[in-house]
């Protein structure tokens, strides 16, 4: 059964649409590798990004950022569906953005 959720993604010159967030996963003490990060419900996306855009806020007031950069957002929410093993495509079926 296919399971319903939300990612972060972020547009690149190289490769385009990329996942954003990523889980550490505990049997990789280097943090090389990651899994791609599925949300529940929109409103956790969209409030992991807002929590990034405070720090990065935070950021700057502390000196450690420009303000163009402190402000803009460039993430954004995808309505994915994850299927039984483990590959998560667009919610509307168009393409295969990676593997959980």
């Amino acid at each position: 059964m296919n399971r319903h959720g939300y990612c972060i993604f972020i547009d690149t010159l190289c490769q385009g649409a990329v996942p954003s967030v990523t889980e550490i996963l505990p049997d990789d003490p280097d943090h090389a590798e990651g899994r791609i990060c599925v949300f529940q419900t929109e409103l956790e996306a969209q409030r992991e990004i807002a929590d990034f855009m405070m720090t990065r806020l935070q950021e700057f007031l502390d000196g450690e950022r420009d303000f163009e950069d402190a402000i803009t957002v460039e993430e954004y929410v995808v309505a994915v569906e994850v299927l039984p093993d483990g590959t998560i495509i667009e919610a509307s079926g168009k393409c295969d953005l990676s593997r959980v």
